[in-house]
């Protein structure tokens, strides 16, 4: 069982080479990415994680929002790279926008004004969880997928697009399609700089 979950985490990695050639209905992928984010833990049972689930025309829609936000602040010189890259990301089967929500936050903290401090810090722990949990259920599915971040410079036309509530504020956004690449080898820092045991 153990050797069977670790199994299950090698396989979540970064794919930047995305395509459409996946064998599933948008709505058999729809309820994965659900059913992920409804199993990840969250403090106090919060539940804080939430998804705006982008397939087909609504994923190319936020690249394009993306391509036109980065061309108001990127010189040119750099603005060629991350175009290149954001077209690798537009040519998955779509995106899912990762959002935490802040009204849940803030009732919180005046439920549990002991914690009230913590709260915040706990919510981005709940959206990471909640995040690997997709990236990884995804990718033992045989989808590829990688992490992005380029709120908050796109959050204004996001809510104004797909009519978010202002309380939801972006995390982070996962681009997911075919493998079209193989997997570079997975290097790690030397465990004695990361790890500390006692007995």
């Amino acid at each position: 069982m153990r050797k069977r979950m670790l199994e299950l985490l090698k396989k979540r990695r970064t794919q930047y080479a995305l395509g459409r050639n996946l064998n599933f209905t948008e709505d058999a992928l729809e309820a994965l990415i659900r059913e992920a984010i409804r199993h990840s833990p969250s403090p106090f049972n919060s539940q804080s994680s939430r998804a705006v689930i982008l397939l087909g025309d609504a994923s190319q829609r936020f690249w394009s929002i993306v391509r036109e936000e980065l061309r108001t602040i990127l010189a040119a010189d750099m603005l060629e790279a991350s175009l290149d890259k954001i077209n690798g990301f537009a040519a998955g089967v779509g995106t899912i926008l990762f959002f935490e929500d802040q009204q849940t936050v803030h009732d919180l903290q005046k439920q549990w004004p002991l914690y009230a401090d913590h709260f915040p810090v706990w919510s981005e722990q709940s959206g990471g969880m909640a995040q690997y949990a997709v990236w990884t259920t995804l990718a033992n599915a045989g989808v590829g997928a990688s992490l992005q971040h380029y709120n908050p410079i796109v959050d204004a036309k996001v809510s104004e697009t797909w009519d978010v509530p202002s309380s939801w504020k972006l995390r982070a956004q996962m681009p997911f399609g075919s493998n079209e690449a193989a997997f570079p080898e997975k290097t790690f820092m030397p465990d004695e700089m990361r790890f500390r045991t006692h007995r």
